[in-house]
């Protein structure tokens, strides 16, 4: 096999995993609940791809390669004599008589997209509440539990451990995988929406397409539960947000230094009807005030920081986070002072692999002229980023005030 056939086959594995993978687990799981499984069956089916198709070429459709191989696995350990046994009696039964058509009504040629049922699944009540939202970003969304780990500020082992945890209970407790009632679907929504943000949030620094499937399954929910002002303030945020990434480019530019020209405007446009469906409520929630935060950057001709003010002011009440208060911050020192900026930042704890408040605190010493404590915290946001892009920024930054 030669090396460009070999490229050729990984780079499709790789875009099959980043558009299919969590269509692809739904899917798998679909009939016995079984995450953990239909991962295992999944990744068996990507290391088969792996060495095949260099050989026998790439399919046409790759995503109904992966699921009937992946599918044949799956079957196999359900036939397995190993499998029944350690499985209890009423499960192993349960298994061994679908055994012979599980998925089999399933065409690999026209996959749909089971992502929101097992999204509804993940927020079920017997999931401990604190591992939800990260549940969803590694078995639906596809993120790697490390780089679930970094966003949480956690330990990447605890968080993988915690996960494993999390697909037992649904295996064990036989939560059905399906789409709840509209009373079970209001009362999941709120850990729905985390997750899809987080993938959004997650995937903004590396553009891997991934943002692209956040405001997807954000504007589905939108249309699914159209009654719900925070599906349609979530759909609003992602959009508006992706409307800026339009303009950016290899080289990272400070939002307040972006040129407004390169952004989308068909996207700020329809992000900002998305906002005007979200007003039904009488009060507005976290993501519809979010939502107002990236509108007053979208319509900016100049920062309109004393809004901004506002609105973070009233966002850290219905909804503090570390990112908020950072983000007060950072608006502070243009409506007050660098120093007010300052003093809301030490007042913060829990912050240590925070990169957000490293650069935030970088940026707000060095405009005081503390150079040296400036160019120290501009080498720890560096250290604490993936974005190659925004670490060259801040090393630049940092060699600035040495």
């Amino acid at each position: 096999m030669g090396s460009e056939s070999v490229n050729q086959a990984q780079q499709a594995a790789e875009q099959a995993a980043r558009t299919s993978y969590g269509r692809l687990v739904a899917l798998l799981a679909a009939l016995t609940g079984d995450l953990a499984l239909a991962e295992d069956c999944l990744a068996g089916a990507f290391e088969q791809a792996l060495l095949s198709w260099p050989d026998g070429g790439v399919p046409t459709n790759p995503e109904g390669w992966l699921l009937t191989v992946a599918r044949n696995r799956q079957r196999d350990i359900w036939k397995s004599s190993a499998h029944r046994t350690s499985d209890p009696l009423e499960l192993a039964t349960d298994q061994g008589r679908d055994a012979v058509s599980p998925l089999d009504d399933v065409d690999p040629d026209a996959i749909g997209d089971k992502r929101l049922e097992l999204l509804f699944v993940c927020a079920h009540p017997a999931i401990d509440p604190g591992i939800r939202t990260p549940l969803m970003l590694q078995t639906v969304l596809g993120f790697h539990a490390t780089r679930i780990a970094a966003a949480y500020a956690v330990p990447a082992a605890g968080m993988a451990q915690r996960l494993v945890r999390a697909k037992r209970r649904i295996k064990n407790t036989r939560i059905p995988i399906a789409v709840p009632d509209q009373h079970d679907m209001a009362g999941r929504l709120a850990t729905v929406l985390e997750a899809v943000y987080g993938c959004y949030a997650i995937s903004w620094s590396t553009q891997d397409g991934l943002a692209d499937e956040a405001r997807h399954l954000a504007v589905t929910l939108a249309a699914l539960l159209p009654k719900e002002p925070e599906t349609w303030g979530l759909a609003a945020l992602i959009t508006l947000s992706l409307a800026r990434a339009a303009g950016r480019s290899e080289t990272f530019v400070p939002l307040d230094e972006q040129d407004v020209r390169g952004w989308d405007s068909e996207l700020i446009a329809e992000g900002e009807a998305q906002l005007r469906r979200s007003s039904m409520a009488s009060a507005p929630g976290r993501f519809q005030l979010e939502a107002a935060i990236q509108a007053v950057h979208c319509a900016r001709a100049r920062t309109d920081w004393p809004a901004l003010h506002t609105l973070y002011s009233a966002l850290l009440k219905l909804a503090p986070s570390l990112g908020a208060h950072v983000a007060l911050a950072a608006v502070t020192a243009h409506t007050s002072s660098p120093e007010t900026g300052l003093e809301i930042l030490n007042t913060l704890s829990q912050a240590d692999r925070f990169q957000p408040f490293h650069a935030t605190r970088a940026d707000l010493l060095a405009r005081i002229g503390r150079d040296k404590e400036a160019a120290i915290a501009f080498e720890t946001a560096a250290a604490l980023t993936d974005d190659e892009s925004l670490r060259a920024y801040l090393l630049r930054r940092a060699a600035q005030h040495t």
